[in-house]
């Protein structure tokens, strides 16, 4: 054997260990993060983590309609009672006011599962005062003095058309509003008669939850 054939050979090993070497595979990219399966169903589902901020809350001289579906007797219209609770077939004690009307729906739900198979509860409110802390209180001599509930941007003008105006005996420009701000209390004259004789645009006031509007009797 000659020495060039051995080189040959030795030549054309060396190449065949380099083509074995590139040919294997590299190290495995190293796995993502797995998403929790928690979070996986919050970002498909943004709602499910929703709560019932925003929805209306039950208080005390509230109208509801329980509606049992496929239940026509137990199915019910009934007031929110001053304790703030309601009676209802089979349920003839159960906390109302400070719930939404959901919240009420799946207690009410609970409760009758005692009683019936899979029960399906809607509560709707039919007719609304709202919780004593959202209420507007209207005393002395408006036509029909009441508690109304707050709604948006309600102002004095929109509670003195819900009261039917003022009294022949009222000193409308003698009128306070009474709002309390945590443990302080405020006091807001308005002239009640002048924006509802003369239009003085001025006295709308715009009211906040849980204001009093007390309108005083003249002096003779």
């Amino acid at each position: 054997m000659t020495l060039t054939y051995r080189l040959a050979c030795v030549a054309a090993l060396a190449l065949l260990a380099g083509c074995s070497d590139d040919s294997r595979p590299g190290p495995a990219a190293p796995a993502a993060n797995p998403v929790p399966a928690a979070s996986a169903a919050s970002a498909a589902n943004p709602a499910a983590l929703a709560g019932d901020a925003g929805s209306y809350v039950i208080g005390p001289g509230d109208q509801l309609r329980v509606f049992v579906y496929d239940a026509p007797q137990l199915s019910i219209d009934v007031p929110v009672r001053p304790d703030g609770r309601i009676s209802t077939p089979l349920v003839p004690e159960i906390a109302a006011a400070g719930k939404t009307p959901r919240q009420l729906s799946q207690d009410l739900t609970e409760r009758l599962k005692e009683f019936i198979k899979e029960p399906n509860v809607t509560v709707i409110v039919s007719s609304f005062v709202g919780p004593l802390n959202r209420q507007i209180r209207v005393i002395g001599e408006a036509a029909e003095p009441q508690a109304i509930s707050y709604r948006d941007h309600i102002t004095v003008l929109d509670v003195m058309i819900m009261t039917k105006g003022l009294t022949r005996y009222a000193a409308g420009n003698r009128a306070v509003i009474v709002r309390r701000n945590g443990d302080k209390q405020e006091s807001i004259r308005v002239r009640l008669s002048d924006l509802l004789k003369d239009g003085d645009i001025n006295q709308n006031v715009e009211l906040q939850p849980g204001d009093t509007l007390i309108i005083p009797q003249s002096w003779f």
